[in-house]
């Protein structure tokens, strides 16, 4: 248990802020498990227009600090290139 009133502000502090970072953690993931559901089940034009907003997702994460950008850099090319590889099956 925290003693000191500063260390009880941080506590409440790092709550605030854990509830803030799964909220955007689980929205980028969220939009990710979307595109490669989509992938999966095979509408590719679908998931090339859910695309976009994973990238949003992605970038979000990033800018909060929540991921580094490197990471969100990573995942957003490791979409695209699902995607990519999906429409050209689609289109064989």
């Amino acid at each position: 248990m925290p003693h000191s009133r500063s260390s009880r502000k941080r506590v409440r502090q790092n709550d605030k802020n854990r509830v803030s970072n799964l909220r955007v953690r689980g929205a980028m993931k969220g939009q990710e498990k979307r595109v490669n559901d989509l992938l999966a089940a095979g509408k590719v034009e679908e998931a090339r227009a859910e695309l976009p907003i994973a990238f949003q997702k992605l970038d979000k994460a990033a800018k909060v600090h929540v991921i580094h950008a490197n990471t969100a850099s990573n995942h957003k090319r490791k979409l695209a290139l699902r995607v990519a590889k999906a429409a050209k099956v689609a289109k064989k």
